[in-house]
């Protein structure tokens, strides 16, 4: 696999990465368990954004990316492929503000699926009592 292809896998982890965090509470609407995964990626992002930390993906691709030749990353991946793309940099904290809504979403429908899925265990459980 050469250097720049090697660059594109980590672009295509960040985004699918990113993807996951946004909407991998939905994802556990079907499967409970991968919220344990969720957790920690969801940490993480908080932790990238309020901190300013890079991700060890940005420093990989940009490692790949000098093997290929080619100059790293001027600005952070967010910054380069998300802001000023897919919504006007100056709407940032909008588009934060939008997608930690989505998240919360996400989780008020894991709650309400927990708790339905609890009545209805309890429920079962109460009629094999009296049967």
């Amino acid at each position: 696999m050469g250097w720049s292809a090697l660059a594109l896998v980590f672009l295509a982890l960040h985004f699918a990465f990113m993807a996951y965090v946004l909407l991998g509470g939905f994802l556990a609407w079907k499967w409970p368990k991968t919220l344990w995964l969720h957790v920690p990626a969801i940490a993480w992002g908080i932790a990238l954004i309020g901190f300013g930390l890079n991700c060890p993906l940005t420093y990989a691709q940009n490692w790949a990316r000098g093997h290929a030749g080619e100059g790293p990353l001027t600005r952070g991946f967010v910054d380069t492929y998300i802001e000023g793309v897919l919504y006007p940099e100056r709407y940032v904290h909008i588009a934060q503000a939008v997608l930690a809504l989505i998240v919360l979403v996400s989780y008020v429908g894991i709650f309400v699926l927990w708790r339905r899925r609890r009545n209805r265990a309890g429920a079962v459980e109460m009629h094999r009592e009296r049967v």
